[in-house]
């Protein structure tokens, strides 16, 4: 069995700001820490000790501070991968919420992939699945080592399409809700080479304070 967790970055100071993410790099608010430090509890938790880990991570700074504190925990290198950012805004990262969607014009149905907008700079969804997909294929043909991925809620989406294996041309409406902080368990099996989704953002972690 090949394990694949999928971490979705805790609480970040742009969203506490109401500003556009995208490869606007912001850090981890106190809560994000804090959060981040029970994620790689549940982690340490969930992994299987047989099997070594590693850790791969969106290079921008609210992902890669996740990281170091998830391999501080779980004794696992961590490397940084750009192409695991979020979708690049373009001209309106860092502004406020309101500016872009003043602005932003949904993606017509008839061409999801490669609709840009009119937002200068900004990605298209097939280029972000395009980057995305590459890394997370090159992370499962590591079949030595269970992987932690550490990303962002839209991007989340295009590491489990590719981790299953469904082609950058049928993702035009795919989407898998996220929140931050949560953790996503895919799982190949080596007998049957099935590819399942055991659990899709999961916060339980979170609350373990409460308990």
């Amino acid at each position: 069995m090949q394990n694949l967790y999928v971490v979705s970055h805790p609480h970040a100071q742009h969203t506490e700001a109401n500003l556009v993410g995208g490869w606007h790099d912001s850090h981890l608010t106190p809560p994000g820490r804090h959060d981040a430090h029970l994620i790689a509890g549940e982690l340490e938790r969930r992994r299987d000790t047989l099997r070594p880990i590693r850790i791969t991570t969106s290079d921008l700074a609210r992902c890669a501070e996740t990281a170091r504190i998830l391999g501080t925990t779980l004794n696992a290198p961590v490397s940084t991968d750009a192409r695991l950012r979020e979708i690049s805004f373009g001209e309106a990262e860092g502004r406020s919420n309101e500016w872009l969607a003043q602005r932003q014009i949904p993606a017509p149905d008839h061409n999801r992939l490669d609709h840009r907008g009119p937002i200068p700079g900004a990605e298209t969804r097939r280029e972000v699945a395009t980057r995305v997909g590459a890394c997370t294929r090159e992370l499962m043909d590591d079949t030595g080592h269970d992987h932690i991925v550490v990303t962002h809620g839209y991007a989340l989406t295009f590491v489990i399409t590719s981790w299953m294996q469904i082609p950058v041309d049928a993702v035009g409406f795919a989407s898998f809700a996220t929140t931050p902080g949560a953790i996503t368990h895919l799982r190949l099996d080596d007998y049957w080479r099935n590819r399942t989704l055991l659990g899709l953002a999961d916060t339980a972690h979170l609350n373990a304070d409460e308990t």
